[in-house]
C-alpha cells in the first residue's frame, strides 16, 4: 500500500496537499505564484534567509500541523522548536530568540494545551532560546485540527561558517549525521496505528550544536542541510539543483533503522523520501571530510555520522543518483507530491 496524493490532471486550478511537500510541486507553487507576487528573489531556496543590512543575522519562519500532536519521541512543540532552531543553524547560525503564535480550535482539551506548551518551553530552555513573544488565536470546530503552531527564530552566523545550498563543489564529501526515516515513519505509523512505533521514535532535537562543531572547518563546511519534508531525496536534490552539480551517494552507506524498513516495505515507500527532524547532511571539502566527521562523532547528535557519497567532477549538473547494493545506478528523483502528510 503506498499512501501518496494523486497527481491532479489540472493541478494548477486548485491546492493540493502536495503543494506542502517540499517536492516538485512546492517548487512549482513558489515559482509560479507565491515569489511572483512578493516580488521574491529566485535564487536557492535555503531553510533560513539572511536580513538585509545585517549580514550576520538569520531569520527564519516555520508552521507546524504534525497529526498527531503527540507521537514517540516528541510532539508538535517541541518539534516546533528544533524545526525552527535547526533551519537557523543550517545557516550556520546561533539561536537568539524565538516567537510563538497559537492556532488553536475550539474544543481542544486544556490538558492537551497544557502538555504541548509544557514542552515547547522545556525544548526552548534545552536549546538555550528565549522565546520573546508570540500569538494566540481561537478558531471553531473543525477549523485547525487542534492545534497548529508557528514559530519564527533569529539567529547569529558563526564566524566563519557560512553554508548556502548553493556551495557544493566537484570533489565535495556528503556526511550525514545519523539515521533516516525515523520521524516519519513513527508519526505515520502512531497515526495509522501500524504498530511501528513500539520499536522506534522520532529523532526530533536541536541540530545547532552540532553545527558548531563544525565551525572550525569554516570555508570547508560548503552546505548545510536537514532533510526535513521531502527526506534525504528533496534535500539531495534541491542541492544539486542550486549548486549545479552531480551527486552520487551509496545505498550501503546510508543508515536505515530496520523498523524504518519494514515499514516502507510495508506501506511502498522509499525511505529516501520520509522526513526526518533531527539529522543533517553536510557538503564538506575532500580535505576536511574526515576531521568533521570525527567532530560530528564527538557529540550524541552526531554519534551515528557517516560517509554517504560525494559530489562528482563530471555528470548531469542537477542529478542525484545512487549506486545500489548491486553496483548499478539509479537516479534519486525530486519527490513530486505527499506521501506522508501532516508530519511536520
Amino acid at each position: 500500500m503506498t499512501i501518496e496524493c494523486p497527481t491532479p490532471h489540472h493541478d494548477d486550478e486548485v491546492v493540493l496537499l502536495g503543494h506542502g511537500a517540499g517536492g516538485r510541486l512546492t517548487a512549482e507553487l513558489l515559482d509560479r505564484l507565491i515569489l511572483p507576487a512578493l516580488d521574491g528573489d529566485a535564487g536557492p531556496m535555503e531553510d533560513a534567509a539572511l536580513l538585509p543590512g545585517y549580514r550576520e543575522l538569520v531569520i527564519s519562519t516555520d508552521s507546524f500541523v504534525v497529526s498527531p500532536l503527540f507521537f514517540p519521541g516528541g510532539d508538535i512543540g517541541s518539534l516546533a522548536v528544533h524545526g525552527t532552531v535547526n533551519d537557523l543553524a543550517m545557516r550556520g547560525a546561533w539561536p537568539l530568540a524565538l516567537s510563538v503564535s497559537l492556532i488553536i480550535e475550539e474544543g481542544l482539551p486544556l490538558a492537551e494545551l497544557r502538555a504541548v506548551l509544557a514542552s515547547l518551553g522545556k525544548a526552548a530552555q534545552d536549546a538555550g532560546v528565549p522565546v520573546v513573544t508570540g500569538d494566540t488565536k481561537v478558531v471553531g470546530r473543525g477549523a485547525a485540527d487542534g492545534l497548529f503552531i508557528n514559530t519564527t527564530g533569529i539567529g547569529q552566523r558563526h564566524g566563519a561558517l557560512h553554508p548556502s545550498a548553493a556551495l557544493a563543489r566537484p570533489g565535495d564529501v556528503i556526511l550525514l549525521s545519523g539515521p533516516v526515516g525515523l520521524h516519519g515513519t513513527t508519526v505515520l505509523s502512531t497515526r495509522e496505528r501500524l504498530g511501528f512505533e513500539s520499536d522506534i521514535a522520532s529523532d526530533t532535537r536541536p541540530l545547532h550544536r552540532l553545527v558548531r562543531a563544525l565551525v572550525p572547518f569554516g570555508a570547508d563546511v560548503h552546505v548545510l542541510r536537514d532533510p526535513t519534508r521531502g527526506g534525504l531525496a528533496a534535500a539531495l536534490n534541491e542541492i544539486a539543483r542550486d549548486s549545479s552539480v552531480a551527486v552520487e551517494i551509496e545505498e550501503s552507506a546510508v543508515p536505515v533503522p530496520e523498523p524504518v524498513a519494514s515499514a516502507c516495505d510495508l506501506l511502498g515507500l522509499d525511505p529516501l523520501i520520509v522526513a526526518n527532524e533531527g539529522c543533517l547532511v553536510a557538503f564538506v571539502a575532500a580535505d576536511a571530510a574526515g576531521s568533521a566527521l570525527e567532530a560530528m562523532r564527538s557529540l550524541s547528535e552526531g554519534a551515528g555520522a557517516v560517509r554517504i557519497g560525494e559530489v562528482q567532477a563530471d555528470g548531469p549538473t542537477g542529478r542525484v543518483t545512487l549506486r545500489t547494493l548491486v553496483g548499478a545506478r539509479r537516479i534519486v528523483e525530486m519527490p513530486l507530491g505527499e506521501q506522508l502528510p501532516r508530519i511536520c
